[in-house]
């Protein structure tokens, strides 16, 4: 059964289940890009904060005062799993209803910008039972599994039914214009963090997004769990459908002052065109040029 849960609170309840990784100590060049998992002191003064993403800057310290490890928390190791029937690997031909597998394309990489480790599987499972062990192969190299399907429900199902008979799951329906139902919960014996995004490519990269990557961060303990938001001006019009909170494809000026949602939302080309999302309240429908909005950053320029 499916409950329906505001995108807050749905968050709240993904974190809730994400926890820091224990840390260890890791030879300096080693410990390169991971983050830091306590202070470090040189005598009485502070030098580095736990929490701190470890760069050559801070390589370069901890040599300075006769450091060759450094206590660091280790990248969360990510497994993603696509799953459905019709899903086709890109570069094969498509016959019938079949589309190409694109979901865990999108999240494993998205997994690396949040600076996950990420293990990418295609699962084409005849019931649930396959699926099933499937996921129980990848839980013994896996920090928190991801599963996707196919647009439709039917795999949704499928795949629902799997992850209940691997420990305690809950079905939401969140409130995000154009999305659908999600997964999350507990599996395996070691109580490992799962989370079902929605088949549709577009909602399930928003979903990566706004819920995934702060799991993984936080799994990092890093010192920014979300992407960076700034309050910007619209250029054009936009319109929302009341209730459900909107993210939309939209290029963010570089002075970050004014924002334009892209147009035909319903294009994959907008999430490989868009810099940012434009996020519209559940209590708006409308908003006029030069209305000010909040806006999540993905990247800060082209390059």
């Amino acid at each position: 059964m499916s409950e329906q849960m505001h995108v807050d609170e749905f968050l709240t309840a993904l974190l809730a289940i994400s926890h820091p990784l224990e840390s260890f100590d890791m030879p300096l060049l080693d410990a390169h890009g991971a983050t830091l998992a306590s202070d470090i002191y040189a005598g009485d003064r502070l030098v580095m904060r736990s929490g701190t993403r470890i760069r050559s800057t801070q390589i370069g310290l901890a040599a300075s005062i006769g450091l060759d490890h450094l206590p660091v928390r280790p990248h969360p190791r990510v497994v993603i799993i696509s799953a459905g029937p019709d899903l086709v690997e890109p570069g094969k031909p498509l016959h019938g209803t079949e589309e190409f597998e694109t979901n865990s394309w999108i999240l494993t990489t998205g997994v690396r910008e949040a600076d996950g480790v990420s293990y990418r599987v295609h699962s084409i499972p005849d019931n649930e039972e396959q699926l099933q062990a499937v996921v129980e192969d990848q839980l013994v190299r896996a920090d928190l599994v991801v599963v996707s399907g196919e647009r439709g429900d039917d795999s949704f199902d499928l795949i629902t039914r799997a992850l209940s008979s691997l420990g305690e799951i809950t079905t939401s329906d969140v409130a995000i214009e154009n999305s659908g139902r999600h997964n999350f919960g507990l599996i395996g014996p070691d109580n490992t963090p799962v989370v079902t995004l929605p088949g549709d490519p577009i909602s399930a990269y928003i979903s990566m997004e706004l819920f995934v990557r702060p799991m993984i961060r936080t799994m990092l303990a890093a010192e920014s769990v979300h992407r960076p938001s700034v309050k910007a001006r619209l250029e054009k019009p936009v319109a929302s459908t009341p209730g459900v909170r909107s993210y939309l494809r939209a290029i963010l000026s570089e002075d970050s002052k004014s924002v334009r949602a892209l147009d035909s939302q319903e294009e994959m080309s907008t999430l490989a065109e868009a810099n940012a999302l434009i996020s519209i309240p559940e209590s708006v429908t409308q908003m006029g040029a030069g209305d000010e909005v909040v806006v999540v950053v993905l990247r800060r320029r082209y390059f």
